[in-house]
C-alpha cells in the first residue's frame, strides 16, 4: 500500500461531543481512534502509566498490568483486517511496517483442495499475524498522534458522575472520578459520553449502581478451560516449518494451536479443561514443550529452530458474559454511558474473536453517535444485538459442547443403551461430515473460513444449502474413505509421555 494522507481518513463529521474513554487497551484505543476521526474530542483515562516503548520488540516487555492477557496468543481475524483497510488504512500500513504480516487462508492449501478456484471476495479471507503487544503499540502510537485525543495515564477510576434529573428520568452520566495512582490525589473529568473499555473484569456495574442506575443483570456462562501460552522467536537463519492449512487441532481432552506473530515470532497455546487436574502440569516449561513434541502439528516448531521468549503464561477464570443497558422494552436504563468490547460482551478467548469484535463494537458505537446527543443509546444497543451478541451465543454453545466432550474423557465407559443422544449425533456430523468436507470441498472450505473470520454470521454453516449438502454427503461416505489423520495420542498415552 502506498503513502496515505491521514486527513482523508476522516470519513464523516457528526455533531462534536466530548468522549471520555476509560481503559487504554484495544477496545479503548479503537474507540478513541474512531471517535476522534469522526470529529469528536476524546480523553482516554488508563490505569497504566508506563512510558511508550520505542519499538515493537520493546513493546513485548511493556508493563501492561491493566491488560495481563497481552502476552497470551491472540488472533486478528479477517473481519478486523478488512475493517482497518476500509476505515483506517494508515493503521494497517503501520502494522505491516512494524513487522506484522498477512495470513492469506486461500494459499498453502491441503493437497485435497488443489482444485480450489479463487472467486471474488476471497481476497478478504486474510488475517493479520501479529502479537497483541505489537498491535496495541501501533494503535496507541497512532491514537496519540490524532488531533483531539488526550491520553491520561496513572488513574484508577472508581466511579461515574451522574447528572441530577427529574424523578422518573434515568440517570445521565457526565463524567468519571477516581484517584491518581502516584499520590492518591482526586481525579475527575467530564464529558458528553463515558465509555467503559476496561475489559472483562470491569467494575462499572458498581459505578452505575452508586449513581442510581438499576444494575445491569449479566448473563454469565463459565468456559471451564485453562489457557496456556508460550512465545518463541526463530533463531537466525531458521524458517517456519512447511505447513498447510491452520496449525490447530482438538483431541477431546486438549486443544492446541500455533499462532504466527510479527518479526519472526510465534506462540504455542494449549487449552485444557479446568476439571482435568492432571493436565495442569503443562504450566511447567519443560512439560509444556514435552507435550508439544507429542503432537505432529506442533513438534516441528520445537526442533531447535526457535528460542523461548517467555515462561508459560496461564489464564483461568474465563467466562462468556453479556450485559444489556436497556430494559425489557428496549429503553435505556442509563444515558450518556456505553460499554465497548469485553466490558459489554466477552467471549471465550479460545476462539480468538475478542480483539476483532472489540474493533467492530468500537466503530458501531461511534457510528451510533450520528443520532446526536439524543437517541444514540438505543441505536448502539441494536447494533450490539445484531453484530456482537450472536457470537456470544455461539461461544456459549461451543463451550457447552466442549464441556460434554471433556467430561466424557474423564469418565469411565458407561453401558450401551438404546436411547438416542441428539448431541452425540451432532458431534458425529461435525467430526465425520463437516471437518472432512472442509478439507476436501472448496465451497465448504471457503464457507468455513468466512465463519472462522467473522465474515459470516454464526449460523451461516447451518443455513447454507450447498454446505449442508456437502456435509451430509461427506457423512454418508465416512465408512468408505480412509481414516482421518490422527492428530495426537489419547489422554492416557499423552500423560504418560509427559513423565510428570
Amino acid at each position: 500500500m502506498g503513502s496515505l494522507d491521514v486527513t482523508k481518513v476522516l470519513w464523516r463529521r457528526v455533531v462534536a461531543m466530548k468522549i471520555v474513554v476509560v481503559g487504554g487497551g484495544v477496545a479503548g484505543l479503537g474507540t478513541a481512534l474512531a471517535a476522534a476521526r469522526a470529529g469528536h474530542e476524546v480523553v482516554v483515562v488508563d490505569r497504566d502509566a508506563t512510558p511508550m516503548p520505542e519499538s515493537a520488540h520493546a513493546a513485548f516487555d511493556w508493563d501492561r498490568r491493566g491488560a495481563p492477557q497481552v502476552r497470551h496468543s491472540h488472533a486478528f481475524l479477517a473481519r478486523l483486517r478488512n475493517l482497518l483497510i476500509q476505515r483506517c488504512p494508515d493503521i494497517y500500513e503501520s502494522l505491516l511496517a512494524a513487522g506484522a504480516t498477512e495470513l492469506r487462508f486461500t494459499e498453502n492449501l491441503p493437497p485435497a483442495l488443489l482444485d480450489f478456484e479463487p472467486v471474488e471476495g476471497d481476497e478478504r479471507l486474510c488475517a493479520i499475524a501479529c502479537r497483541r503487544t505489537t498491535f496495541e503499540w501501533v494503535l496507541r502510537r497512532s491514537v496519540m498522534n490524532v488531533p483531539g485525543v488526550e491520553l491520561i495515564g496513572g488513574v484508577a477510576v472508581d466511579g461515574v458522575i451522574a447528572e441530577a434529573g427529574p424523578a422518573g428520568v434515568v440517570p445521565n452520566i457526565v463524567g468519571v472520578r477516581g484517584r491518581k495512582i502516584t499520590d492518591y490525589s482526586p481525579f475527575e473529568v467530564r464529558g458528553d459520553v463515558v465509555v467503559d473499555a476496561t475489559g472483562p473484569r470491569t467494575n462499572s456495574a458498581a459505578w452505575l449502581v452508586a449513581a442510581g442506575v438499576i444494575e445491569p443483570e449479566p448473563s454469565v456462562e463459565t468456559c471451564e478451560i485453562v489457557y496456556l501460552s508460550r512465545f518463541y522467536e526463530l533463531r537466525d537463519g531458521a524458517e517456519v516449518p512447511s505447513t498447510v492449512g491452520p496449525i490447530a487441532g482438538e483431541l477431546g481432552y486438549l486443544k492446541f494451536a500455533v499462532f504466527i506473530g510479527d518479526n519472526r515470532t510465534f506462540s504455542l497455546t494449549f487449552a485444557v479443561p479446568t476439571a482435568d487436574k492432571d493436565l495442569r502440569v503443562l504450566s511447567q516449561e519443560a512439560i509444556f514443550e514435552a507435550g508439544a513434541r507429542q503432537l505432529d502439528l506442533t513438534k516441528p516448531w520445537l526442533d531447535g529452530r526457535a528460542r523461548p521468549l517467555t515462561e508459560v503464561h496461564s489464564m483461568a477464570g474465563l467466562r462468556n458474559r453479556r450485559r444489556w443497558f436497556v430494559d425489557g422494552q428496549g429503553n435505556p436504563i442509563v444515558t450518556g454511558f456505553a460499554a465497548v468490547g469485553d466490558a459489554h460482551i466477552c467471549t471465550n478467548p479460545l476462539y480468538g474473536r475478542g480483539c476483532s469484535l472489540a474493533f467492530v463494537h468500537a466503530f458501531a458505537f461511534v457510528d451510533s453517535l450520528e443520532q446526536g446527543a439524543q437517541g444514540w443509546e438505543r441505536t448502539f444497543h441494536d447494533a450490539t444485538e445484531r453484530e456482537i451478541d450472536p457470537w456470544f451465543r455461539a461461544s456459549v454453545q461451543q463451550d457447552k459442547e466442549a464441556k460434554r466432550i471433556a467430561a466424557a474423557e474423564l469418565q469411565a465407559p458407561t453401558a450401551q443403551t438404546d436411547e438416542v443422544d441428539p448431541s452425540g449425533y451432532v458431534r458425529e456430523l461435525f467430526r465425520d461430515g463437516l471437518m472432512p468436507a472442509v478439507r476436501t470441498v472448496p465451497d465448504v472450505y471457503r464457507a468455513f473460513l468466512r465463519w472462522l473470520n467473522l465474515e459470516a454470521t454464526p449460523d451461516a454453516l447451518l443455513t447454507d444449502s450447498v454446505v449442508l449438502a456437502a456435509v451430509m454427503k461427506s457423512h454418508q461416505e465416512k465408512d468408505s474413505r480412509p481414516p482421518e489423520p490422527v492428530l495426537g495420542p489419547d489422554r492416557v498415552s499423552f500423560l504418560a509421555a509427559l513423565g510428570a
